[in-house]
């Protein structure tokens, strides 16, 4: 093989690739094929020149190098760094010679296509025979699944070739130099290269050999490539198909009855359309005398009309989410089982569409979105979002000498996932500016397949895509741009045909609701616009997991390492960060709010007409696979349930059920205090591939008859004695004197109901969340909370008056340095039945708007008491909104009723620590624990609270850096608050809606403490 496929400072070059085969589709054959994964020989080299000439020779002595397992990333295994202060560290290593991760940033110099001096490069050596029964006389193709980031290969000391394009598969023809035994097969790999300028995604940057190397024979009458194209036909339920080859090849489908020649245009009468929803395959072959293509054809149509996106001739809204490959020990070298983990939970969500951003994934994946039914959006391996930093000077899809290499990895994306029926739009690439590039792959495309739409959302024209899209708009900007009214880009001129032919697209929202940390919020306001405008083909929340990787701090403890914790500049910190999923595919409370926000059986009522509304949010499909039942709790325990007898509903289709009478009858209580919910459940009726029976796909739930929020009696609310005495002098023999004890030296209750407690004191504070830090200086309310002094409330005490059973405390509350303040009341009553009520109102003074130094404009994140209690208090039990988190933004996936978790449980582990745990709409809650009376708090009748209970404080939960920093406390920290600030989705978004914020204006908090029945003194 000639030399200039492997020529000098290749790994420099803009031409993509040499030596290597024509993209074509993936498939699986019959023919032989030996895979090469396992345990390769490993070096690395400090610069691009790895170690030169000598270990490409098949004589070399490696027998001193590493080992190292094929595929994975090298940074995540136990490798030398020979140059390295320390070569020997367990991976991943948290310095410059481990996995780094930006954002937006290049790891290196804005100076392409070049690389620095300092470009660390592998070499690998494998050494293998083949089998026996391998064929020599015929050719064989090497295949390489994805080597980041420039990948030079040598054969028995010849070279083969050199391909960028990192989650790219890249074939090169062999078979000349392959021997029975003894080959020895060399791959050197770049950290960096020219492509490198191409694949910035906001991702760890990952180098190695991270998918699967395979050796395949390639028999003389096999076959090439193959394109599959099978249209649906809605009106008559008929289907075409064609299946092209490069060589003559017979075609059977024996579901289908056809058995012909390749290359001939088929109709069939009747055919089951693919979707999401119906993911329907039929299986067939390809035959030559030499090989055996197996096919997987789903018949659908993709079209675009009158400006909506349409598949099978119906709307389609994409309840999508953007995904990443990773892996908290591999990176981005997946197994399949990872892989089908990720589309059973997204089904289970109610996930129908993903987008494979920022790369095409692993091909077994986008087989599996075939088999399970996702659509998909195919995602080029395109980004340079690091040109930015260069006012896009340079970028390269303005740049005549790279758009050969862009238009390579558009097209081997097309290639290899053409035939995949779940893929049903292609995507340019992402953030990557404008340039003529995308405009010439636009141009291919509408030749090599105008069976797909095209998606490019950085371009203000939209000139080389079929949607118009944006990313993170406000909920107002959405509802704008579904009434076709969305501001003109700029650049683009008002009128002009590129605007109005704009206006004239579907909008697909690429990314919105960030879900980074505790959030996102405002899934619901989202999904209301989304389905609210014909526009509209949907979304793609960002983003599906974590990107941390299981690692081991300075201190020896287990952490999931995010970027701020590796020692190299630049650094996109924790942005990394912003999953559904935690980095080791547990959920985070998103998961559960995404799968109400984006359920398939909605539920309206009409108490006054008995019935309940049921709509099927399906695009393809009715509700025939659903069963549904109902329950009717008291207090949060059932007490009444049954089945509805639900007629198949339409897709897209409302349908009135009447409700039996017995769900909608309230308890016949005494003293009328139940508090009764009826709540309508969808289930699926049978086992699906992704869920068992029963898997629950849609509630909703409604207060029936009309009782008072809380089953506290409240007739014994009146003091039993009011006798005033002198302020300042506590009696010594009162009945709340021996309820509540008031230090009058420190102003503090001290102990409650013969508790010890801390505090019960006013709390405006939160650990702040990420989506409350904002991005960077952009809605970052987190920082104008601390430039204010919102975390150092300093309390000045304005008055203590009391008599036997009434205690009367006033506040002011306020940090150092500014006028804003917060007037608290608290009145305390011992009641009759030997409990205590609270009374505290809450007003606020000074500044709150435009300080006068700063100019901040701040509102509380929270607004309540906090008090401490003894740490043996272990669980507890509440009646209201449960049983995960809930906040005011984010409150879908609750439900009112009656929960218990131990406190531990109630504390959600975010990878970084933050806010977390709250919980609306509580009624009542008891406090458990050994050692100690069990406490119960309840609302006022009509009144609920917002209630988190954790074994740290707000403070030491914002110094954590990590979930192991946490350190109990010693006590359990109880905050009941009139109501906290929403989440947002503020780390990458718009401001939080002002309706979620905690509005400056007057508040009352009314709860009543009392011995729970279990803890109080029998009575003789």
């Amino acid at each position: 093989m000639s030399d200039h496929q492997v020529e000098d400072r290749y790994w420099e070059s803009t031409n993509g690739g040499s030596g290597r085969t024509e993209p074509r589709a993936w498939a699986h054959s019959d023919a032989a094929a030996l895979s090469l994964d396992g345990r390769w020989r490993f070096r690395l080299w400090p610069t691009a020149k790895g170690g030169g000439e000598a270990p490409l020779e098949p004589e070399f002595d490696d027998s001193t190098w590493d080992e190292i397992q094929v595929p994975s990333h090298w940074v995540l295994e136990d490798v030398t760094v020979p140059w390295a202060d320390e070569p020997k560290l367990p991976a991943p290593r948290l310095d410059e010679h481990g996995p780094l991760y930006t954002n937006t940033a290049f790891p290196i110099p804005i100076d392409p296509p070049y690389v620095p001096d300092d470009a660390p490069t592998a070499d690998y050596r494998l050494r293998f025979d083949l089998p026996r029964s391998w064929p020599l006389d015929q050719g064989a193709l090497l295949r390489f699944g994805g080597v980041d980031s420039c990948g030079a290969v040598w054969l028995n000391g010849q070279p083969v070739g050199w391909s960028t394009g990192s989650r790219l598969p890249v074939e090169y023809p062999v078979g000349a130099l392959l021997k029975p035994g003894g080959n020895v097969l060399v791959v050197r790999v770049h950290r960096w290269s020219a492509g490198t300028y191409l694949e910035d995604q906001d991702m760890w940057w990952l180098p190695g050999i991270f998918r699967g190397v395979d050796l395949l024979h390639r028999p003389a009458d096999g076959i090439g490539d193959h394109r599959v194209v099978a249209d649906y036909d809605h009106r008559d339920g008929s289907g075409t198909l064609l299946v092209e080859t490069d060589v003559p090849a017979e075609l059977e489908i024996p579901e289908l009855g056809i058995r012909t020649r390749a290359g001939r245009t088929l109709r069939v009468d009747r055919v089951e359309p693919w979707s999401a929803e119906t993911p329907r395959l039929y299986h067939g072959t390809l035959r030559t005398p030499g090989e055996t293509v197996s096919l997987r054809i789903g018949f659908r149509t993709v079209r675009i009309e009158d400006g909506r996106l349409l598949v099978n001739g119906v709307p389609v809204l994409f309840r999508g989410v953007n995904r990443h490959e990773h892996d908290a020990e591999r990176g981005r070298a997946l197994d399949v089982e990872t892989m089908r983990e990720d589309v059973v939970l997204m089904k289970r969500a109610g996930v129908n569409a993903v987008r494979t951003s920022h790369y095409p994934p692993h091909p077994a994946f986008i087989e599996l979105c075939d088999e399970y039914g996702l659509w998909v959006v195919a995602e080029a391996d395109v980004e340079t979002h690091g040109f930015v930093y260069a006012g896009w000077e340079g970028n390269p899809p303005a740049e005549p000498r790279w758009h050969g290499a862009i238009l390579d990895r558009i097209r081997r994306t097309v290639e290899r996932d053409k035939n995949a029926p779940s893929v049903v739009v292609w995507s340019l690439g992402n953030e990557s500016d404008s340039g003529e590039a995308f405009m010439a792959a636009r141009a291919w495309l509408r030749e090599r397949d105008p069976s797909r739409p095209v998606l490019y959302e950085r371009d203000p024209s939209y000139a080389p895509s079929d949607f118009y899209s944006v990313m993170y708009p406000a909920l107002d900007a959405l509802e704008a741009i579904g009434r076709r009214q969305e501001p003109t880009p700029e650049g683009i001129e008002p009128g002009s045909p590129a605007d109005v032919r704009r206006r004239d697209l579907p909008f697909l929202l690429v990314e919105y609701a960030h879900a980074m940390g505790n959030g996102p919020g405002s899934l619901l306001d989202y999904r209301e616009i989304l389905e609210s405008y014909e526009r509209f083909c949907g979304g793609f929340v960002w983003e599906w997991i974590d990107h941390g990787f299981a690692a081991v701090d300075p201190q020896g403890r287990r952490i999931f390492a995010h970027g701020a914790d590796v020692s190299y500049r630049p650094n996109g910190g924790r942005f990394c960060l912003d999953g559904i999923l935690n980095s080791d595919r547990s959920p985070t409370p998103a998961y559960a709010e995404l799968a109400a926000a984006f359920a398939v059986v909605r539920f309206g009522f009409d108490l006054a007409a008995g019935t309940v509304r049921i709509r099927n949010a399906q695009d393809t499909t009715d509700t025939s696979a659903f069963a549904f039942t109902w329950t009717v709790e008291s207090d949060g325990t059932p007490v009444r349930s049954g089945t509805l007898a639900v007629p198949p509903t339409a897709p897209r289709a409302d349908r009135d059920i009447e409700l039996p009478a017995e769900g909608l009858v309230g308890e016949r209580v005494p003293d009328g205090s139940a508090e009764e919910w009826l709540t309508v459940t969808a289930v699926l009726q049978e086992a699906a591939p992704w869920a068992p029976a029963g898997h629950v796909v849609g509630s909703g739930q409604v207060r029936v008859g009309s009782r008072p929020h809380t089953t506290a009696a409240r007739a014994d609310s009146t003091p039993a004695h009011n006798k005033p005495s002198q302020q300042g002098t506590w009696p010594s023999g009162g009945e709340l004197s021996a309820l509540v004890r008031h230090d009058g030296a420190i102003n503090r209750i001290t102990e409650l109901l013969g508790i010890p407690v801390e505090g019960v004191m006013p709390d405006v504070w939160r650990a702040p969340t990420e989506n409350d830090r904002g991005q960077g200086a952009r809605n970052n309310a987190a920082g104008s909370w601390k430039a204010v002094g919102l975390d150092r409330f300093l309390h000045r005490t304005l008055g203590v008056s009391h008599d036997e059973d009434t205690l009367r405390v006033r506040v002011r509350s306020g940090p150092a340095t500014q006028t804003i303040a917060l007037w608290t009341g608290l009145t305390w009553t011992a009641t009759a039945g030997g409990g205590v009520d609270l009374d505290a109102s809450f007003d606020f003074t000074g500044h709150w708007d435009d300080t006068p130094h700063g100019h901040h404009t701040v509102r509380p994140p929270r607004l309540g008491l906090r008090l401490g209690l003894p740490g043996s208090y272990d669980s507890v039990e509440w009646f209201g909104r449960g049983p995960g988190q809930s906040y005011a933004d984010a409150c879908a996936a609750s439900r009112v009723g009656r929960f218990s978790a131990g406190i531990d449980a109630l504390q959600v582990p975010f990878e970084v620590p933050q806010e977390n745990g709250n919980h609306l709409e509580t009624r009542w809650l008891v406090l458990r624990g050994p050692g100690v009376p069990a406490l119960r708090v309840e609302a006022a009748p009509g009144t609920t609270f917002d209630f988190t209970a954790r074994p740290w404080t707000s403070e030491a939960l914002e110094r954590a850096r990590h979930p192991v920093d946490l350190v109990r406390s010693g006590t359990l920290w109880l905050n009941l608050d009139v109501r906290q600030r929403g989440l947002g989705s503020s780390s990458c978004g718009p401001a939080l809606p002002a309706r979620y914020e905690v509005p400056l204006e007057p508040a009352a908090l009314k709860v009543r403490f009392r011995l729970a029945e279990e803890s109080r003194p029998s009575r003789r």
